[in-house]
């Protein structure tokens, strides 16, 4: 674990976390069953403690949180959406590498 604060999202906190946000946020949907999940999860983490104070990260589960992911369309996982000022700017969907997701984010930091 590299220590970076990665929030656990759920529906009582996702739509004020979003909305409050004041730096481009990273939201992983994911499950415990999904294997590519756990794959990404170690380079989600890296992510976020390389961009700590300039993106915050945060981590959904869509079996517990079902409203939040169909509301959002979310039906493949793992799903990676980037949100800022409160709007979804991008999303992408399965195993990213750390460098794939340096690329997305650089756009929004």
């Amino acid at each position: 674990m590299t220590g970076a604060k990665i929030f656990d999202l759920r529906e009582t906190n996702f739509n004020d976390f979003i909305s409050q946000a004041t730096t481009p946020i990273l939201v992983d949907f994911w499950a415990e069953w999904c294997g590519p999940c756990r794959m990404i999860a170690p380079v989600v983490e890296e992510v976020a403690a390389e961009y700590e104070g300039r993106l915050q990260v945060g981590k959904i589960n869509v079996d517990e949180n079902r409203d939040i992911a169909a509301s959002l369309g979310v039906v493949s996982i793992p799903t990676l959406i980037v949100f800022k000022n409160g709007r979804e700017m991008e999303r992408t969907i399965g195993y990213r590498t750390k460098e794939e997701l340096r690329r997305l984010l650089e756009k929004y930091i």
